[in-house]
């Protein structure tokens, strides 16, 4: 039997029963760029606990960017380049499930493949079980297939657990009118329709994913990982970072 705790209405007057939370395989670098930083993973554990112990039922999509990020040159094949990423996208699941084994939550990994015994083969109705049971649920491998970016795959398994909204925690802390990096006057949100990232071209999540979001109607906040409590807080109705409404 599954207990839900409804938590405190936010300033919109709504709130989250279940959420995926997509998280950057930089982020969860940290400093080190590649690999993980076990400090920074263990953080998003206590962070991830505590939104559950609330009652939050949570499914985790991690990129593959801290391993592999796209082809290494022009020439190799963008199928197999795909493949590999995908893989990437496993190995951070299955080690970033691992810590939250060690927190104390329990945890399942679903691939769209066969992936020997380290991963469960991915299913809509034992997803949703699995999040019903109180297990934090991990998707990895994407959609499975090349071509899809991991954004593509984490508004799809949003859609097909109903998800309440999708919360991309990154390394940078909102969405900007240009690259902050390169754009010194660049503007961050507050908040933006799905229809003028797509028409801006922002780069929020891939255009497919985008398209996909302001069809079925699902609802972005995306803020930095390395804010203090940013999951939580999210979560919580707070205002943090950019809410990419519908």
């Amino acid at each position: 039997m599954t207990y839900w705790l409804v938590l405190p209405f936010d300033e919109r007057g709504s709130h989250m029963e279940r959420i995926l939370l997509k998280l950057s395989g930089e982020a969860l670098a940290g400093g080190q760029k590649t690999g993980f930083d076990e400090e920074v993973c263990f953080e998003v554990a206590r962070q991830v606990r505590q939104i559950t112990e609330d009652g939050v039922g949570v499914a985790i999509v991690i990129g593959g960017g801290n391993f592999w990020r796209g082809r290494s040159s022009k020439e190799m094949d963008r199928s197999r380049a795909d493949s590999i990423g995908m893989l990437a996208t496993v190995m951070n699941c299955i080690y970033v499930s691992d810590v939250f084994e060690r927190a104390g939550m329990k945890t399942s990994v679903y691939t769209p493949f066969v992936c020997g015994g380290f991963t469960k083969l991915y299913s809509r109705a034992q997803a949703d079980a699995s999040l019903r049971a109180g297990e934090v649920v991990f998707f990895a491998g994407g959609t499975g297939h090349p071509y899809f970016s991991t954004d593509t795959g984490a508004v799809l398994r949003a859609l097909e657990i109903e998800a309440d909204s999708m919360l991309l925690a990154k390394n940078i802390d909102g969405v900007y009118s240009a690259d902050p990096i390169k754009d010194p006057d660049a503007v961050r949100y507050d908040s933006i329709t799905i229809d003028e990232v797509i028409e801006n071209d922002l780069q929020v999540i891939d255009m497919t994913a985008s398209i996909m979001c302001r069809d079925n109607k699902l609802p972005m906040k995306i803020f930095a990982l390395r804010d203090e409590d940013s999951i939580i807080r999210t979560v919580r109705g707070e205002k943090t970072g950019t809410d990419v409404t519908v």
